[in-house]
């Protein structure tokens, strides 16, 4: 079965259906040793995941809770909301953005403070303005993670990540609820915020990220970032970064100290994007089988390593598969059928079709005038002859 060959080039080379692409390699990869003990890697378009360390072990998330509570918040708020801050909210303890009782604030400013300055009064005032109160907030925001976002192992019972024994989630639920938040383009643009200036009714300043990567010690390609800390979770950390098309995610969580969250950090991200490439294949690709044509209606990525050889196989059914010399499933595809020749030639037989059937309607139609007429003609005659 003869494919059709689509252009796409990687350097020099045919990104080719049914046969290999060059960079041939079969060079194992070495994972960097991280002192944090959960940690993972992937690509924010595809979800491949590139690193992994206890992943699923439920840990205590700190404040990178935040990235989920704003995406809720985004989701099921109206940003323009105006907020009043509850006792509650003010007198929440640990880094806040100082709101005072009955002040009030747009629900999109409450989740910058939030994000950019980890406002813990920023969260509560959050929760009871979506949810009437703190608890309802977690049992809903709970089942977004779960029917939304479609995360297993998470369970949060407030909307900042202070202490609670059964407050708890994994290095995998934190990647993919982040990689979810990244598709929105308001979360995006507030996570990928260095500094704002905040004028609130007791706190007049610019607000800061707390993220180093972002601002004090620089990271080529960081767009955005969420720490966290509190005694029992140890450092947690988010980052996202971006370079050419290559979209991470590097979570690490329970890190010993500020520092060692930072390093193995930046080793997952030096080890993300010196060892994996982005594989696109454009929109409206042509695909062809031996009885079939099909096209991706959007944009497709595979993510793997540099170097390494991959091939595709188009299925009759449309399904694209995308594998590495070791047969191991790089990306799967569900096409677009386009209608093929036979599929034209059936269509203009049912035209045809539906056509004569008009046309026999018709003619019948004209037959049966012609003899009402003609018997008319016959009636009137013989009227006309019996007068004469």
């Amino acid at each position: 079965m003869r494919k059709f060959i689509f252009g796409f080039v990687l350097f020099i080379s045919l990104f080719a259906i049914g046969a290999e692409t060059v960079f041939g390699s079969n060079r194992e990869l070495s994972n960097p040793t991280i002192s944090s003990e959960a940690g993972i890697v992937i690509e924010e378009k595809t979800g491949k995941v590139l690193f992994k360390k206890n992943s699923k072990t439920q840990l205590l998330p700190a404040s990178i809770t935040k990235i989920a509570t704003a995406i809720y918040a985004i989701e099921k708020g109206n940003l323009n909301d105006i907020v009043t801050v509850s006792e509650n909210a003010r007198n929440v303890e640990g880094t806040r953005v100082y709101l005072e009782i009955g002040e009030q604030v747009s629900l999109k400013k409450l989740i910058q403070g939030l994000l950019i300055n980890s406002g813990n009064d920023a969260g509560v005032a959050i929760a009871e303005h979506l949810d009437g109160s703190v608890e309802h907030f977690a049992n809903n925001l709970n089942q977004y993670l779960r029917d939304i976002i479609g995360v297993a192992n998470t369970h949060f019972e407030n909307p900042h990540g202070l202490y609670h024994p059964n407050h708890l989630t994994t290095a995998e639920d934190m990647a993919k609820i982040t990689q979810y938040a990244m598709k929105n383009k308001v979360f995006r643009e507030i996570f990928s915020t260095k500094e704002i200036r905040w004028k609130g009714q007791a706190w007049d300043t610019t607000i800061y990220t707390h993220h180093k990567l972002m601002r004090e010690k620089p990271y080529e390609g960081v767009n955005g970032g969420k720490t966290g800390y509190i005694k029992q979770s140890g450092h947690t950390l988010v980052t996202t970064a971006q370079r050419k098309n290559l979209d991470i995610i590097v979570v690490t969580m329970k890190a010993p100290s500020q520092n060692s969250a930072y390093s193995d950090t930046e080793k997952l991200l030096d080890y993300a994007f010196n060892n994996f490439q982005n594989t696109m294949i454009p929109k409206n690709t042509q695909f062809t089988t031996e009885e079939n044509h099909f096209i991706n209606d959007e944009s497709l990525y595979i993510t793997h390593k540099i170097g390494e050889k991959v091939k595709e196989d188009i299925h009759k059914n449309g399904l694209l598969k995308v594998t590495n010399e070791h047969n191991e499933i790089l990306g799967s595809f569900q096409l677009k059928k386009l209608k093929t020749i036979n599929d034209k030639n059936d269509s203009s037989k049912e035209i045809l079709l539906e056509q004569n059937k008009v046309l026999d309607i018709n003619l019948n139609y004209f037959v049966l005038v012609a003899i009402f007429v003609s018997l008319g003609i016959m009636g009137l005659l013989f009227f006309e002859t019996r007068k004469i």
